[in-house]
């Protein structure tokens, strides 16, 4: 195996859950409650056997980690003056820009590649960084009209801007110098929403690194919202404690009034997805004012959620992503959404495949039953030895919202013996 860059950890966790933070299951570290930063991190509390967070920067070169780390005092002192620290409080006050009416189900167009025709949708999601020429700063683009016909949606639509992606776009986005005229040309293309990019809260990095991410989420979310844009504020989170200060913060700032998350990478992943909707669902009761929220991936658990936000909208990616590989949707006997090979001509059109694709997927989660509210229970479900940690079989099937997993079940489940009460 190749040694990594000396200014990256070396440290290596083979099972990443060991770096889950969870106060009910782990006491916190030994060198937290000197911490300078404990009251806002919370503390670490995991199974990592780490004396802290900066046992977690195990770079070979310390001059050189580009964390946010005290291991490299001139870049983070460079670090904490570009968001002018670590506390939420000094974020500037914005006014409210209101909330858009928006379906439970936003289908997401990366691009306009292989469609001659306009995907007829009242409302499409896009990406912030296929808007926006990261290179100079400009947009693609000076008119609605052609923004449509760069994307191929309708000119119409109503236009969702996503600022999730990988960590190259949304850094490129922090380094330009122009921002404010960029989200000035946004809203002159008539946005109706736009999310802050997800810059990362990451298990394997000193706090410091979190706290950061967290602030330039918070200045990024405030530049557009005084831009005159609904913007919504997207929620990265490491520890409960995380969740709980933007909790207190968005109940301070009542400016703000959707959040966004995203479930389709670590935070979706075995348990810790589950732990995630609870952390959310928990916000969403504490701040007790109305909420609307957009995710994207989670799909599975859209019920859960919309018993506790006022409204909740999916930026649906995988029609779109599936139509790219020449996949076409379609229902099982049991209602089961699938996916068949549907190869195409060299070069033929795949408008009627996207449209087609959008439509099903949209209606399969239209068809599920209304919002159900989870019971809470300490009982642990009993994992499989496989390579995704799925269960085969859950504990308590009266606990599992049914509807939420209509994807996930079999259409003949395995280890299930329905037999008559005697």
């Amino acid at each position: 195996m190749n040694d990594r860059p000396p200014h990256e950890p070396s440290r290596r966790f083979p099972q990443p859950q060991r770096l889950w933070d969870d106060a009910t299951q782990h006491t916190q570290s030994l060198g937290c409650p000197t911490c300078l930063e404990r009251d806002r991190c919370g503390g670490v509390h995991t199974d990592a056997g780490i004396v802290d967070c900066r046992d977690l920067c195990s770079c070979k070169d310390k001059s050189k980690c580009d964390m946010v780390c005290r291991f490299n005092p001139s870049l983070f002192v460079a670090r904490m003056r570009e968001v002018r620290g670590l506390g939420f409080e000094n974020a500037p006050r914005v006014p409210a820009n209101g909330v858009p009416d928006l379906p439970m189900i936003v289908p997401f167009v990366d691009h306009g590649y292989r469609r001659v025709a306009a995907l007829d949708e009242p409302v499409v999601a896009l990406s912030l960084y296929e808007l926006i020429n990261l290179a100079t700063g400009k947009p693609h683009v000076t008119s609605r009209a052609e923004l449509a016909d760069r994307f191929r949606f309708t000119e119409g639509a109503t236009i969702v801007v996503s600022g999730v992606d990988k960590d190259s776009p949304i850094e490129r986005w922090w380094e330009l110098k122009e921002r404010g005229a960029i989200l000035a040309a946004l809203k002159a293309l008539g946005v109706a929403l736009i999310s802050t990019p997800n810059y990362s809260v990451l298990t394997d990095v000193p706090r410091t690194d979190n706290l950061h991410g967290m602030k330039r989420i918070l200045l990024a979310w405030t530049e557009m919202a005084a831009a005159g844009l609904p913007a919504a504020l997207h929620i990265n989170a490491r520890t409960r404690h995380d969740y709980v200060r933007w909790g207190n913060l968005i109940a301070e700032r009542p400016e703000i009034e959707i959040l966004a998350f995203e479930f389709a990478t670590g935070c979706g992943r075995g348990e810790r997805f589950d732990w995630h909707v609870a952390q959310l669902s928990a916000l969403a009761d504490r701040v007790n004012r109305p909420l609307a929220l957009v995710i994207r991936g989670g799909g599975r658990r859209l019920g859960v959620l919309r018993c506790h936000f006022d409204k909740v909208s999916l930026i649906e990616t995988e029609a779109f992503s599936r139509t790219m590989r020449r996949r076409r949707a379609y229902l099982t006997e049991s209602g089961r959404l699938k996916w068949a090979k549907f190869p195409t001509l060299n070069g033929a059109p795949i408008d009627d495949l996207l449209a087609h694709n959008v439509a099903l997927v949209r209606a399969s989660y239209e068809a599920e039953s209304p919002p159900v509210r989870l019971r809470p229970t300490s009982r642990r479900i009993r994992r499989a030895a496989n390579g995704n940690g799925e269960a085969v079989q859950p504990g308590l099937l009266h606990q599992v919202h049914l509807p939420g997993e209509a994807r996930g079940v079999a259409p003949e489940p395995q280890c299930v013996i329905a037999t008559a009460k005697p």
